[in-house]
């Protein structure tokens, strides 16, 4: 039951050339940052990744893309990264931009064992080419299929020997979903906590949808940085 791995790059050890890979974070928060480095320092290839943005330029799975190790994204927003929109316009990148609430739908439909679901989202619009289309009670849905990864890498603020997961506040995001989607679930934590210690009702993700816990280290990293003058400071 202890699931504690001694090293990040032992614990992405099997992530191969090819991998479907789902990451948690939202920009820069709740980045799995430790096991980017790994797989980018493992130099693995042709990764699709399923996550809500690619970080930005130099930072986050940026640093993945940059080094073009990924083939193809599925994303929501990807309005930070200046090499994304090169890859992209350029032909190199293959992306599939999917509304946010959709794609954390289609993630959780994965986790769920759901066939897929019908929404209104995007009726209409590029988003519902080549997509079956429905019409119930008057309303016109889009039927989306299920996400699903080889492997899920998060970040987590604890975590006890089995797994159990606790995020902290806005960190959480979409990580939850993406440990229930994925054959491996691969979380680093703040804090490893003996087994026992955690909450039952404070736990976010139960361990019997995570695999591995690796100890990380970590930089407060911030997006975008707004200052404004001090009071009384000249103009």
């Amino acid at each position: 039951m202890d699931k504690v791995i001694k090293s990040a790059a032992e614990a992405i050890s099997d992530i191969h050339d090819g991998a479907t890979l789902m990451s948690g974070g939202f920009g820069l928060c709740g980045n799995p940052e430790n096991l980017i480095t790994a797989l980018h320092q493992k130099g693995v290839k042709n990764l699709t990744i399923i996550s809500n943005n690619c970080g930005t330029t130099e930072l986050g799975l940026g640093v993945l893309l940059k080094s073009r190790q990924v083939k193809r994204m599925v994303s929501s927003y990807v309005g930070e990264n200046k090499e994304f929109e090169r890859q992209f316009l350029s032909g190199e990148l293959e992306v599939e931009l999917c509304p946010q609430g959709t794609r954390a739908e289609r993630i959780r439909a994965g986790g769920a064992g759901i066939g897929g679901f019908y929404t209104p989202t995007g009726f209409g619009t590029k988003a519902a080419e080549g997509k079956e289309t429905r019409e119930i009670d008057g309303k016109w849905y889009v039927f989306e299929r299920p996400l699903l990864a080889d492997f899920a890498i998060v970040r987590a603020h604890k975590a006890d020997r089995w797994g159990n997961l606790v995020f902290r506040k806005t960190a959480r995001n979409f990580s939850p979903l993406r440990c229930m989607a994925a054959k491996v679930t691969i979380a680093e934590v703040e804090e490893i906590v003996p087994t026992g210690t955690l909450d039952g009702d404070a736990i976010h993700t139960p361990g019997i949808f995570v695999q591995r816990i690796v100890q990380g280290r970590f930089e407060k990293r911030i997006e975008q940085r707004t200052l404004r003058k001090a009071a009384g400071a000249a103009a």
